[in-house]
């Protein structure tokens, strides 16, 4: 625990690969992704995450349920549940859930619904939703080329248009 402010980026690969000190130069962030990450493990290790005190929570999880093809049903209650605990646990602290991320074009409809269902359940536990997919997403609705490497994970490009719409909320 520090006496400072902390933010806390909390969720798969593509939290832990991304260098968020860019995002908030300056100031003391903590990187709380993990590799192959699906919501059902986030809710194992949130401890981790609420025990490092956090004044602010930013929340990327989902995509790799997809992968082991866990119900649509099931990931959403499990985001809502990782949710609902980092709002009782960490009652004073600004959290922000982000959209799950575009990728491969066939997992649009399936991501897409479960970011609505997130978004509009995100208002009963005072989280706050950036939906990230516009700004990622091709005309195709898979993420656009130039920001992946490999139809999931982000590229250069990918991360510094992630970077500056994190930087716009976080400093709103």
């Amino acid at each position: 625990m520090t006496d400072s402010a902390v933010t806390a980026f909390v969720g798969d690969s593509l939290t832990e690969r991304g260098d968020w000190q860019q995002v908030l130069p300056g100031r003391p962030v903590l990187n709380f992704g993990v590799g192959g990450n699906t919501t059902d493990d986030l809710l194992d290790r949130l401890d981790e995450v609420v025990d490092a005190g956090p004044t602010t929570v930013v929340l990327e999880i989902g995509t790799n349920d997809f992968a082991w093809r866990v119900p649509v049903e099931e990931v959403v209650v499990n985001i809502e549940r990782v949710l609902s605990e980092l709002r009782a646990k960490l009652p004073a602290a600004r959290i922000i859930a982000q959209s799950i991320l575009p990728r491969q074009q066939e997992y649009a409809h399936i991501v897409r619904g479960v970011n609505e269902q997130i978004a509009a359940f995100a208002p009963s536990v005072e989280v706050e939703y950036l939906d990230v997919w516009p700004a990622l997403a091709g005309d195709d609705e898979g993420i656009k080329p130039e920001f992946t490497i490999d139809g999931l994970h982000l590229s250069a490009s990918g991360y510094d248009a992630w970077y500056e719409l994190l930087r716009a909320a976080l400093v709103a």
